[in-house]
């Protein structure tokens, strides 16, 4: 099967921009000759990438995949050439909500004195896609995602706060456990990893909830009042916020945090890496024994 570097950038850029048209734009190629290198991709693999039936072109399921594993291939491509040309490519860590909270800074400023390799920080909405695009090369999570082509390391755990507009009743209860919020709306957003309803028990659970994409509309929708929101402490630290008030959650299980990154294709610097985070926390997490 002679597959070509060109025909897996076609379908890259296909994929992300959605049309032959805007595609070869962006490849500034013909459009006749991007369809037809798409033509070739699709009968050496012996089956159909894009389904050009409807109205849009939409990658069928066995795009999908290959969409995904071609940005990841293109990306490695790239970064070995790049690494020949100028040393180690950096390390790109990717979070949706926060990093390490308040051990962010510290991860940042030792990680380049102790190893020599740069450590790009990035957020993202959607750190699993990313990952397996090859956008990023690692990822922090505050639960475990899914995917088999996924590896994990558990860094340690965060303490669950309570965010809630400043004006709400709730402020002068004092303190507060999880059954207090069951009569309220409850703010959740897929990417955090650090609430959902499974928090309390199943006869009990909040009935109001309302979905959000990422942390700013979380933010926004606790701070005028329309719902509170379960967090960890990182969020505290990180995403400070005018009219949002925190409070902690005691008798609370803690939120696990995770390092992701994928089985093939990693960073040469994953593993040094991990160590280097659990380090870091270990060193700056107060140990509860020493109270």
């Amino acid at each position: 099967m002679n597959i070509e570097l060109r025909h897996l950038r076609a379908l890259a850029v296909i994929g992300d921009e959605g049309s032959i048209t805007g595609a070869a734009a962006v490849l500034h190629v013909a459009q006749p000759a991007l369809s037809r290198t798409l033509g070739q991709l699709e009968e050496r693999i012996g089956t159909k990438l894009v389904d050009r039936s409807t109205r849009h072109l939409e990658l069928t399921a066995q795009g999908q995949l290959l969409w995904e594993r071609a940005h990841r291939i293109l990306q490695s491509v790239d970064e070995a050439v790049a690494e020949v040309q100028a040393g180690p490519a950096p390390l790109r860590v990717g979070f949706a909500w926060s990093a390490l909270g308040r051990h962010t800074v510290a991860l940042l400023r030792t990680w380049k004195d102790d190893t020599g390799t740069e450590l790009v920080v990035r957020r993202v909405d959607d750190p699993a896609l990313a990952l397996r695009k090859g956008e990023i090369d690692m990822a922090f999570f505050r639960a475990k995602p899914g995917p088999p082509s996924f590896e994990h390391a558990l860094l340690g755990h965060e303490n669950r706060m309570l965010a809630l507009a400043d004006d709400d009743p709730l402020n002068r209860k004092g303190a507060l456990s999880l059954d207090d919020l069951v009569s309220h709306r409850i703010a959740l957003c897929s990417n955090a990893g650090t609430a959902d309803l499974q928090l309390w028990p199943k006869s009990s659970r909040p009935e109001k909830t309302v979905v959000v994409a990422n942390v700013d509309e979380w933010l926004t929708t606790i701070a005028t009042g329309a719902a509170i929101g379960v967090t960890s402490d990182a969020t505290e630290y990180s995403h400070p916020h005018p009219g949002v008030t925190y409070l902690p959650l005691p008798n609370t299980s803690p939120v696990p945090v995770y390092l992701t990154w994928p089985r093939h294709n990693r960073h040469p610097m994953t593993d040094r890496f991990v160590v280097h985070a659990k380090q870091i926390l270990n060193e700056r997490t107060p140990d509860p024994a020493r109270k």
